[in-house]
């Protein structure tokens, strides 16, 4: 596997996948049901004001939506252990940043999906934040930047990496 693929690969153990996994069989089997409220409520009236029925499509869109991101996480996903060697930043590997150049103003955290956070006491920033995107494949004593969602452009130099743990 490449660098690259590494890095846009989404790293789970087999017990985080099969539950994932479990909870999008899960929200497939429960389609009917929402369909079935769906219409119970349909035929309630008029839709315009019908606060069921609009309440019962919301939770579908919310459940279709739940359901295409676990279809892209584990389509994705690579089950096994994170990487062991930390070499360049990829999910899986806890970076450790300085700003702007200041050894006093660090930050440490954990690459990774946002599944994962429940397991650790880590912070868990996703590859696809503003600074998850940024640093991504970079190696340590490499300097970036990258906007933060305030707009304003935030310098990091990337101190030291490690592979996770658990």
């Amino acid at each position: 596997m490449s660098t690259t693929d590494e890095a846009r690969a989404t790293w789970l153990t087999q017990e985080a996948f099969d539950r994932l996994k479990a909870e999008l069989e899960e929200l497939k089997s429960n389609r009917p049901v929402i369909a079935a409220e769906i219409n119970a409520r349909r035929e309630e009236g008029d839709l315009r004001e019908n606060g069921g029925y609009h309440a019962a499509k919301e939770e579908q869109g919310k459940q279709e939506g739940r359901i295409r991101q676990l279809e892209d996480l584990l389509r994705s996903a690579r089950v096994g252990e994170a990487p062991t060697k930390a070499t360049v930043v990829v999910p899986g590997t806890v970076v450790t940043v300085e700003f702007d150049g200041d050894p006093d103003d660090t930050e440490t955290f954990l690459l990774g999906s946002r599944e994962i956070s429940s397991t650790t006491d880590l912070t868990v920033y996703s590859p696809e934040s503003a600074l998850g995107a940024a640093i991504l494949e970079h190696k340590p004593g490499d300097k970036v930047s990258y906007e933060a969602p305030n707009g304003r452009t935030i310098n990091v130099t990337i101190a030291k990496l490690e592979p996770f743990a658990g």
